[in-house]
C-alpha cells in the first residue's frame, strides 16, 4: 500500500484512494475464498459419484488450501501493479488542478509569512472586541449606578421644595440665613442633577452607537 496521504484526493473523492484500494483488496480476497469453497463442493460431489474413489475430503481440502495460496501469491503480485496504476493514474489529482473550492487561491494567492500577518490581524481584532465589550459593560454598569444616584436626589430637591414652601406659608423670618444656605445647597444639587442627567445622556447615546 502507498504511503502518500494523498490529502487533497480525499478532500476530492470523500476518501482516500488508499482505503479504496484496501476495500477492492479485500473485496478480491473475499470472492477468491467463496469460489475456493465452491469448486471444493463441486469436486466433492464429482469424486463421490465414482465408484472406488480412494481420495477422502481432507486430501482434496489440502489441495485446496494449496491452490488457494498459491492463487492469493499470484494475485498480490497483480494487484500490487493494478494498485500502482490506479493511484497514479486514475485516482491521482495532478499537481496543475485546483478544485473548484480552492480557485479563490488562485485569485488571490498569500505566503506562510501573509497569512501568519492575518492570522496575528486577526488576533488583535479579537482582543479589542473582547475590550469594547468589557467597556460597555462597565459603562452600562456606571449608567445604573448614575440612574440611582439621580432618584436620590430627586428625592432631596422635592424635600428642599417642601421646606420652601413651608417658611412661605408661615413667614418664617428668623429662617431666612438657614433658608438662604439651604437654598445654596440645592442650587449645587441642581447643578449636580444636571451633570449627572448630562452624562447618563452621553452614556445613552454611546450605547447606541456600541
Amino acid at each position: 500500500m502507498s504511503v502518500d496521504p494523498m490529502a487533497y484526493e480525499a478532500q476530492f473523492f470523500g476518501f482516500t484512494p488508499q482505503t479504496c484500494m484496501l476495500r477492492i483488496y479485500i473485496a478480491f480476497q473475499d470472492y477468491l475464498f467463496e469460489v475456493m469453497l465452491v469448486v471444493e463442493g463441486v469436486m466433492l460431489k464429482k469424486l463421490d459419484g465414482i465408484p472406488g474413489c480412494k481420495i477422502s475430503p481432507s486430501q482434496i481440502r489440502k489441495c485446496t488450501e494449496k491452490f488457494l495460496l498459491f492463487m492469493r501469491e499470484h494475485f498480490d503480485k497483480l494487484f500490487a501493479k493494478m494498485e500502482e496504476v490506479m493511484l497514479q493514474l486514475v485516482l491521482n489529482i495532478p499537481k496543475h488542478v485546483l478544485l473548484p473550492e480552492d480557485r479563490v487561491q488562485e485569485q488571490y494567492p498569500y505566503s506562510k509569512e501573509e497569512f501568519q500577518a492575518l492570522q496575528d490581524e486577526l488576533q488583535q481584532l479579537q482582543q479589542q472586541c473582547r475590550a469594547e465589550a468589557a467597556a460597555e459593560q462597565a459603562l452600562r454598569a456606571e449608567l445604573e449606578e448614575q440612574k440611582a444616584v439621580k432618584a436620590e436626589l430627586e428625592k432631596i430637591l422635592q424635600c428642599f421644595d417642601g421646606l420652601e414652601n413651608i417658611c412661605r406659608e408661615h413667614g418664617a423670618g428668623n429662617f431666612k440665613e438657614s433658608y438662604a444656605l439651604l437654598t445654596q445647597s440645592a442650587k449645587k444639587l441642581q447643578d449636580v442633577l444636571k451633570d449627572v442627567e448630562q452624562k447618563s445622556e452621553k452614556m445613552k447615546q454611546h450605547d447606541q452607537l456600541m
